[in-house]
C-alpha cells in the first residue's frame, strides 16, 4: 500500500489540517515509510503470543467491587424531574 499527493491532500482535508503544496510529496514518502514498516510488523508470527496490557509485567492494584458512593440514589433522584427503576428516567432515551 503507498500513498500518493493527492491522496495526502485529501487526508489533510478530512483533518482539517492546512499543508502547503509543497510539502506534500514530503509527506507522501514518510507516509510510505511508515505504511511500509506497518506491512513489514504484520508479517511478524504471533500466533503464540498472548496480547499484552503492557510491555512490562505490572501487577495493577485492584480495590473490592463495593459501593463507595454513601448510598444516596434516594437523595440524588430526589430532584429528579422523572425516575424509574432508581435511575433517571429521560425522555429520548426511553423512546
Amino acid at each position: 500500500m503507498s500513498v500518493d499527493t493527492k491522496t495526502v491532500a485529501r487526508i489533510a482535508h478530512l483533518a482539517r489540517l492546512k499543508v502547503p503544496e509543497d510539502r506534500l510529496e514530503p509527506l507522501a514518502g514518510e507516509l510510505n515509510q511508515l505504511l511500509s514498516w506497518v506491512e513489514q510488523l504484520s508479517e511478524v508470527n504471533t500466533d503464540n503470543v498472548p496480547p499484552l496490557t503492557s510491555v512490562v509485567h505490572v501487577r495493577l492494584p485492584r480495590r473490592d467491587d463495593v459501593v463507595t458512593d454513601g448510598d444516596r440514589q434516594a437523595d440524588v433522584l430526589a430532584n429528579a424531574p422523572d425516575a424509574q427503576n432508581g435511575f433517571f428516567a429521560v425522555p429520548k432515551v426511553i423512546e
